[in-house]
């Protein structure tokens, strides 16, 4: 489920930068990408919470570090590239 939700949230991300550099409405694009992003973090942290209440540990220790350290990077690069058109649109005011 974590894997679907990741997909939609990268395709939500585009189609934000994609209509911004069209100069079309993006912000509800921009909101779901953010949204289907944190969709994503919980459908994984719900996955985890599975495997310690079945305690299968094998699986934590080989998955959740590694997976630990990619769900941050690509958060913040979700993140940071959902509020670019709103940052650029700031920067061409000024």
């Amino acid at each position: 489920m974590w894997f679907l939700l990741g997909l939609i949230a990268i395709t939500a991300t585009c189609i934000n930068l994609f209509m911004y550099a069209t100069g079309k409405e993006y912000k509800l694009a921009m909101a779901m990408g953010l949204s289907f992003t944190a969709l994503t973090v919980v459908a994984d942290y719900s996955m985890v919470s599975d495997w310690v209440r079945a305690e299968d540990w094998s699986a934590l220790m080989d998955v959740v570090p590694t997976m630990a350290a990619a769900l941050w990077v690509l958060t913040i690069l979700s993140i940071s590239l959902n509020i670019t058109p709103i940052l650029l649109e700031l920067k061409n005011k000024n």
